[in-house]
């Protein structure tokens, strides 16, 4: 199932089906996909720019490395994106005053957010995207960023190119209709960045969350859209894949 244009509709059909998806992520997830001892947790954020950020947790220091400790899916094959990008360099930005509460299970390893159209309406809230996304990476948490918005005037060429930027300048432009973006970050000593560029009318690929330096379990976003997509209200469904919102009733 392609993923849909949800600019047609109030961002808030898309915060329902998001805060849904994050949890049918995090069941899947938590279904065998990751090693013992790792679980996966939706975390609410208050505030209409925060997403909900799924976090990876372990009471372990690291996932254990042997092919039986999730099945064989964790791996050390290199992930396979369009663009990979590379980095020794340490993150130099101006650290953003946040404090990371950590659950009782664990130290959270890694995160997975879904960008939400609250995370591009303004510059304050891309800069706290940003931000935001460089402490993960900066404390040594893997990332893995969904887009599914087109740019706008404040990521012209998406929200990859704007935390890329604060790491190291490395040029990057859209494949032709590809203009969304989905982004697995290896937090280890050499940063490296895992780019899918898509568009609609492309199915979701399986992305890299890394849980160690070069290793990783594959996330099924496709699977867990269309699982998400079709527990929704038909009427919303409707609403989402005609542009078109049902009419009030008459009081």
């Amino acid at each position: 199932m392609p993923f849909h244009d949800w600019t047609q509709v109030p961002s808030g059909l898309f915060h329902h089906f998001h805060q849904d998806w994050s949890i049918e992520i995090a069941r899947t997830l938590n279904r065998g996909q990751l090693p013992p001892g790792l679980c996966a947790l939706v975390e609410q954020r208050s505030g209409p720019r925060e997403a909900d950020v799924l976090a990876i947790e372990s009471r372990s220091k690291r996932p254990r490395s042997d092919s039986q400790s999730s099945g064989g899916l964790v791996t050390l094959a290199k992930p396979v994106t369009r663009f990979v990008h590379r980095s020794d360099k340490a993150i130099f930005s101006v650290r953003a005053n946040r404090i990371l509460v950590k659950h009782h299970l664990g130290r959270i390893i890694a995160v997975i957010e879904i960008m939400s159209p609250g995370n591009k309406d303004s510059r304050s809230a891309m800069r706290d995207f940003v931000s935001k996304s460089l402490d993960f990476l900066r404390a040594g948490i893997h990332l893995l960023v969904v887009d599914l918005f087109p740019p706008t005037p404040r990521d012209p060429l998406g929200i990859h190119k704007l935390i890329w930027d604060e790491i190291q300048d490395d040029d990057f432009a859209f494949p032709a209709g590809k203009d969304r973006t989905l982004v697995s970050y290896d937090a280890g000593i050499d940063q490296t960045a895992y780019v899918e560029p898509i568009g609609l009318g492309d199915t979701l690929p399986d992305m890299p969350l890394f849980l160690d330096q070069e290793f990783h379990v594959p996330v099924p976003l496709e699977s867990t859209y269309q699982a998400t997509w079709n527990s929704l209200p038909e009427e919303m469904r409707i609403a989402v894949e005609t542009g078109v919102m049902p009419e009030s009733d008459p009081d």
